[in-house]
């Protein structure tokens, strides 16, 4: 059977430029394209051995002198809250979280460039415009959605929708094996009731809703505060270089 120019993937190697999250080091990407009939088959199969998606980019660190970055996922089945995740949600239980297509709109780019504004003014998405935003959430050849939080409101119980202008969104990969959550957001005003970790919490729970055993985080990288807040999720599963290692 002869495949399709498309199918087969190339990959290709970023130049280097600095690092967002260990000073002093810098960071080099290996990307293939995920586009044609293929692209779903290829991003559950890249996906599965550490790479993550943007647009119709999947890419994973190729660092010469760093291996600091390794891909988390949790295990869903045999996840227990903690006290404080509990606390979590709890301050949350007014949201709920509505599946949508991956269509942008004014409101949320709006929230989008307060996050930006308020938490990452000096990283490399602030100037994002409203075509960069719809491409970022539109271009994807893959089963992708987004998960759009707002407050309950006096008939949620009937349509199962929210009410008011979206206070987190996030935007969900649906594998054969899991959920990945490729980026999310959040109004900074309400940062206080730890609307990240909530969404984390969220994802997990829809996963196990689903049937599907993981919940894939992106990377983990050891000794960036950034991302410190990944390795509490447990139990998990990280990627070595024996395979995926748990981790309790």
């Amino acid at each position: 059977m002869t495949s399709h120019p498309r199918d087969t993937p190339q990959f290709y190697l970023t130049a280097p430029s600095p690092c967002p999250y260990l000073t002093g080091q810098e960071e080099r990407k290996v990307f293939t394209h995920l586009v044609g009939r293929r692209a779903r088959d290829l991003n559950e199969i890249l996906t599965q051995g550490g790479f993550r998606r943007s647009q119709t980019i999947a890419y994973r660190p190729a660092c010469e002198s760093c291996r600091a970055c390794i891909s988390v996922r949790v295990v869903v089945d045999d996840f227990e809250p903690s006290a404080s995740q509990k606390r979590v949600m709890a301050r949350n239980s007014d949201l709920i979280g509505g599946s949508e297509q991956n269509r942008p709109a004014s409101e949320q780019y709006a929230l989008f460039r307060r996050y930006l504004n308020a938490r990452h003014d000096d990283g490399g998405m602030i100037d994002m415009t409203m075509l960069d935003y719809a491409m970022m959430i539109e271009d994807s050849h893959v089963d992708t959605h987004l998960v759009v939080y707002r407050r309950h409101g006096p008939d949620t119980a009937i349509t199962g929708r929210g009410m008011g202008g979206p206070l987190a969104v996030c935007l969900t990969d649906v594998l054969a094996d899991g959920l990945s959550m490729v980026y999310s957001f959040f109004e900074p005003s309400e940062a206080g009731r730890s609307p990240g970790t909530f969404m984390i919490l969220d994802h997990i729970r829809r996963a196990k809703q689903l049937g599907l055993p993981y919940l894939y985080l992106g990377y983990w990288v050891d000794g960036s505060r950034k991302m410190d807040y990944k390795a509490k999720f447990r139990p998990q599963e990280r990627l070595m270089g024996p395979g995926w290692v748990r981790v309790e």
